[in-house]
């Protein structure tokens, strides 16, 4: 849940200043003593000095990162641990061997360990176990909070004064009377955040329901252009060296696929991309050979399902382990794709998903990617009721679209890599 929303009852340990200040005492103070007791002689102080300063601004950093991830709605905060303190370490790692500044090793693994287990413990000591009191205000639409998980309701009465409540609810489209909007202002005075009922569930969720298109904080349908260019400037430079070191991968599993079974080792499916254009997609063959199909009545071969008997053996492992999607770095570098988007669809499901969702269209406002917001939460889905729910996961990342929201996509991908959620 969104961390403002644990504001209301803090205590020192809930206190990010406080957790930081303990947390350079453990990360960066300790290992430098450490470092420094073990190793005594003169010429290895300024190499713990300048270590210690590293681990330091390195901390600061991934803190940084970490509380940005970790206040997006619909999300853990402990999900931005690991991809935040993997980047900042990484920068100031970076940085000490271009400007060839002498630094201890051990002071620097020890400080990167310690920090990423120092904040996995305050995460499970203070919000791990940690629900969401939400008083609700009855009239319009609040109903969704009463059976979502990790929230605990409660009913608010203009003649009570609520104890022990984290936050308010209520349909600010809802005309509630003069004493209850007098009552909403008390609350906030009072500091009980009060939040609009469809806002916060969207928040708590990580889903952007379709009752109508939803604008961004900027006001708009879309993403701003300049983020649009950006992001796609960032993908391409990434794919290239990304292409080049994986390519040894690449060969070895193309092979592979060729003495597996017979057929090609590429893919290539006709997708639906960037505002409604047309692509060809590239993936490694995970299925037996099938001859196209390109007829309306042969939909349901474009779909996936659960123990699919045309997926070989290999088949199997490469798309537990997403391997099978390396081959889309193509596409990226062709300006086609992102690392992180909607996932393209077939041009034959695309067309009957436009028949059954209203705004479905929508979803081609931005770049469809390898990975994104859909596949780390949901995983793969083929009804038409799962796609809506899949489409609701796509208009929030549009929605919220963000450098911060396309880390924390990339750590649940790291996540979903290791554990094969989702794969068919």
């Amino acid at each position: 849940m969104p961390n403002d929303l644990r504001f209301y009852r803090r205590s020192h340990w809930r206190s990010p200043l406080f957790q930081l200040l303990l947390g350079v005492l453990v990360c960066v103070a300790f290992p430098l003593i450490v470092e420094t007791l073990n190793l005594p002689q003169s010429w290895h102080e300024p190499e713990a000095r300048h270590t210690a300063v590293a681990s330091l601004c390195a901390l600061l950093l991934g803190f940084l990162l970490h509380r940005n991830v970790g206040q997006l709605p619909g999300t853990q905060e402990s999900s931005g641990i690991m991809p935040s303190y993997l980047i900042s370490f990484g920068i100031a790692l970076t940085a000490i061997l271009l400007m060839r500044i002498s630094y201890s090793r051990g002071i620097l693994i020890l400080g990167f360990l310690l920090t990423i287990t120092w904040f996995f413990l305050m995460y499970v000591v203070t919000q791990r176990r940690t629900n969401l009191s939400l008083g609700i205000v009855r009239g319009g639409n609040v109903d969704m909070f009463d059976d979502m998980q990790g929230v605990e309701t409660r009913d608010l009465k203009l003649g009570e004064w609520p104890q022990d409540i984290d936050a308010v609810a209520a349909d600010f489209r809802q005309d509630h009377s003069d004493a209850w909007q007098a009552r909403l202002a008390d609350f906030v005075l009072a500091g009980i955040p009060v939040y609009h009922s469809k806002e916060l569930c969207e928040s708590l969720t990580g889903r952007t329901e379709l009752e109508h298109l939803s604008e961004n904080d900027f006001g708009a349908l879309g993403p701003q252009s300049s983020l649009l260019f950006t992001k796609s400037l960032i993908d391409r430079t990434v794919a290239l060296p990304a292409l080049l070191f994986l390519l040894p991968l690449l060969v070895v599993a193309g092979l592979a696929i060729r003495f597996d079974s017979r057929g090609p080792a590429l893919f290539r499916q006709p997708r639906v991309g960037y505002r409604g254009k047309a692509f060809t997609v590239y993936k490694f063959r995970t299925m037996v050979t099938e001859k196209p199909a390109t007829q309306s009545a042969d939909i349901g071969r474009f779909m996936t399902r659960e123990n699919d008997q045309r997926i070989t053996k290999l088949g199997a492992l490469l798309r537990r382990s997403r391997i099978d999607e390396l081959p889309q770095i193509i596409n990226i570098l062709r300006g086609e794709m992102s690392w992180i988007g909607p996932r393209p669809e077939a041009a034959a499901l695309s067309e009957w998903y436009q028949e059954s969702i209203p705004f479905y269209r929508y979803r081609y406002v931005v770049r469809p990617g390898i990975t994104g917001w859909a596949q780390v939460n949901q995983g793969h889905v083929t009804s038409v009721s799962d796609v809506t729910t899949k489409l609701q996961f796509d208009f929030y990342y549009i929605r919220n679209f963000s450098l911060w929201l396309d880390l924390l996509i990339v750590a649940k991908t790291i996540k979903t890599m290791l554990t094969g959620f989702g794969h068919r």
